[in-house]
């Protein structure tokens, strides 16, 4: 049902990742090719992030036909395991974007996903199942859906400090493959329309090599109001670098909804850039039209791209010099949480880190909306 007015018009806001939450959205990884070798070591990695990520709340598991012996085995019952198709295992880009009200309602908002580009740049040539699986969870669990098709967004591609201010960069929301006849300035009344916000900061850049379109989730993210990552590195050599000076620019300039400057923390990226292997090369299996990887392609490795539990923050790690580092940083950043360094090679392979393939669900219950317009 497409709803009459929107969320933020209704009292609706996107909540910060810091903020205490239900539980959380993942898919079993299975598509061959994202995960090389049957998604053997990609299985692993999940695993440990959904068990990890279960100790302070519930994990919500899809998985496709056949594949639910695997999932049980490898997670017990550490997770609620949900049959549901999905052409691939990105829960943050594919799942519902939740926001809330001050009555503790929950609301799932149903983007359009065309595979990051679609047809200009997409990375496969099929996303049906997809862009089905917000609206199909959404009603599994019994949420009401505000259907936002044909506006084309990634959970990926949005952070919210729950307070009013969204962080996006440039690259991704003003890339052709997703909404080419919108201006910035409607993309941006979009948002705050949608997702309760009074004041977008656009960010020029996100992080070298990312086949997203740079989401922002690889690059800044909030750990609280007016604080901030930002993913970094000192050497003027690195492509990285003059993309992430050009972020702090924007962040020193800038104040957030309420005013207020905000305070970055400067995350290194992984000294060694992280590339792929050439035996790990020969595991994948790409269907036509898909985005094909190469040995030696450097990947879009960022320590920004972590999960915040209610009792953890997982940190992805890459056997990098820099590991040490950013979890010493994030120890600091979230004094009332473990920080859990998970081995994130496996994922990043796929294309992602530990925050793309997890999506959270805040408290509350499900809101049922009183004005419906005629089915679409």
């Amino acid at each position: 049902m497409r709803k009459t007015t929107f969320p933020g018009q209704r009292g609706f806001r996107m909540p910060g990742e810091f903020e205490p939450h239900r539980g959380c959205l993942m898919i079993w990884p299975s598509r061959p090719g994202s995960w090389p070798f049957g998604a053997k070591d990609a299985r692993l990695a999940f695993a440990q992030v959904a068990r990890t990520i279960a100790k302070s709340e519930e994990v919500f598991l899809l998985v496709g036909p056949g594949e639910r012996a695997s999932a049980q085995e490898a997670l017990g019952d550490c997770a609620r395991i949900l049959e549901m198709e999905s052409d691939d295992a990105w829960a943050r880009d594919v799942g519902p974007t939740f926001v809330v009200n001050e009555k503790g309602g929950v609301l799932g908002i149903d983007w359009q996903f065309n595979a990051w580009g679609g047809e200009v740049d997409g990375l496969y040539a099929s996303w049906e199942k997809d862009d089905l699986v917000a609206s199909r969870f959404c009603e599994r669990l019994g949420y009401e859906r505000f259907d936002a098709h044909p506006f084309v967004l990634e959970g990926g591609s949005i952070h919210s400090d729950g307070e009013g201010t969204l962080l996006v960069t440039e690259r991704c929301l003003l890339s052709q493959g997703r909404n080419p006849r919108m201006t910035r300035q409607e993309i941006e009344e979009r948002l705050k329309a949608c997702l309760g916000a009074e004041k977008v900061i656009w960010l020029p850049y996100g992080i070298y090599q990312d086949e997203t379109n740079e989401h922002v989730d690889n690059v800044c993210a909030f750990v609280r109001p007016a604080e901030v990552v930002l993913a970094w590195t000192d050497d003027r050599e690195d492509p990285q670098y003059a993309m992430s000076a050009a972020d702090l620019a924007v962040l020193e300039t800038e104040r957030d909804a309420k005013g207020r400057p905000f305070q970055v923390h400067k995350l290194p990226i992984p000294k060694k850039p992280v590339c792929i292997r050439e035996e790990e090369l020969s595991g994948f299996v790409f269907e036509p039209g898909e985005d094909a990887r190469e040995a030696g392609e450097r990947l879009a490795a960022s320590y920004v791209n972590f999960y915040i539990a209610n009792g953890a923050v997982l940190l992805p790690q890459f056997g990098d010099v820099h590991d040490g580092t950013a979890l010493e940083i994030l120890k600091g950043c979230f004094p009332d949480r473990e920080i859990c360094p998970i081995p994130a090679r496996a994922i990043l392979l796929g294309g992602g880190n530990i925050h793309c393939i997890t999506q959270q669900i805040p408290a509350g219950r499900a809101y049922i909306y009183k004005e419906r317009s005629q089915q679409r």
